[in-house]
């Protein structure tokens, strides 16, 4: 039978988010329960509860940085147990047979994959997500948190750290290579690190000064200052890689001349129209650009067991679920250089 579940959420594209109740879907013989911990705060959850893609469905529960504790399996579960630490990301299912599900890359299911919150499952039933109690999962969508992360850090990284480490691996980035993130919120400052562990050489590239100490903290060897035209002539031609994570739009150009002859680069924070490239940048230096979405449950996987090993985690600010709409608001004023995680357990009052 449904299950009673509290959590925040919206009812319209105009509504502010808050406390509700609503109901979770019958359990399957595939799924795994969960009972949440933490859900890191990504910044397409505003895009989403606002309807800003034109995709949106309501009442809408958003989340899809989830990590908390198995506390029931159906009957046809063989890899998780009640009790195991685990994690849910963007997608809770496929179809599971097109190529590119047996391919590892679930994200591009041929027939759509089931999101985490606000689409219709296989049943017909509006997906919630990650701001609640608890959530039902199809197993093969379920990921292990190591050991070794903290789980309130460990949330974003169903996001914000498979969205970056995907490109980054997907590119080719080792030793020597030289990188440049664009942006240093909750997406760049993972680029950052990861790329770092990597073996690259990795600078940040903002509109905000004020962020140089931050990023050089995280390990950056230098700031570019985007605003400042000599800054950015000075950096031309020089990095192998650039990973854009600004989430709005904005004009592209003036990044491609930072790539060095034959390299790429990867927009992985805006969804919407952006800017023309000139064809000059382009082609004299044989440059490309292209995009990068999440990443497959496997390299999911991998990509948290990578950030257990090199000892990788987020910057992160931990609310109530009462404090989401403050947070809300300083995302909407602009990106910041970490990410907020909802202490969903110690927040329960419903």
């Amino acid at each position: 039978m449904p299950t009673q579940a509290f959590g925040w959420g919206v009812e319209s594209p105009d509504d502010e988010i808050h406390a509700l109740r609503f109901e979770r879907r019958d359990p399957r013989p595939d799924d795994v329960t969960i009972a949440i911990s933490h859900c890191g705060i990504c910044h397409s959850d505003l895009h989403f509860a606002h309807d800003d893609w034109g995709m949106s469905n309501y009442p809408m529960v958003p989340g899809h940085e989830i990590v908390g504790t198995v506390t029931a399996v159906g009957p046809e579960v063989t890899t998780f147990a009640v009790g195991d630490r685990v994690g849910v990301g963007c997608m809770v299912d496929s179809c599971l047979q097109c190529e590119y599900c047996t391919g590892g890359q679930e994200q591009f299911c041929v027939e759509g994959p089931t999101f985490t919150y606000g689409v219709p499952d296989r049943n017909g039933e509006l997906t919630q997500g990650g701001y609640s109690d608890h959530l039902l999962v199809r197993e093969e969508f379920v990921c292990r948190i190591p050991d070794g992360l903290d789980m309130a850090k460990a949330a974003p990284l169903l996001c914000a750290g498979i969205t970056t480490y995907s490109p980054l691996k997907r590119w080719g980035v080792r030793k020597g290579t030289k990188v440049a993130v664009v942006g240093l919120g909750g997406l760049g400052h993972m680029a950052v690190k990861i790329a770092l562990a990597m073996g690259a050489e990795v600078k940040v590239v903002t509109t905000s000064p004020e962020k140089a100490e931050a990023a050089r903290a995280m390990g950056a060897s230098d700031v570019v200052v985007s605003t400042d035209p000599e800054a950015m002539e000075a950096a031309a031609a020089s990095f192998d890689l650039v990973i854009d994570t600004v989430p709005v739009t904005h004009d592209i150009d003036p990044y491609v001349t930072l790539l060095r002859p034959n390299g790429t680069m990867v927009v992985v924070g805006a969804l919407e129209p952006l800017p023309g490239v000139s064809g000059f940048n382009l082609i004299f230096g044989n440059r490309a650009v292209a995009g990068s979405a999440i990443g497959g449950v496997a390299e999911t996987q991998e990509m948290l067991d990578f950030c257990a090993e090199h000892g990788i985690v987020p910057e992160i600010e931990l609310i109530k679920g009462e404090d989401i709409a403050s947070a809300w608001s300083t995302l909407e004023q602009g990106d910041i250089a970490h990410r907020f995680v909802i202490d969903v357990a110690g927040s329960r009052s419903g």
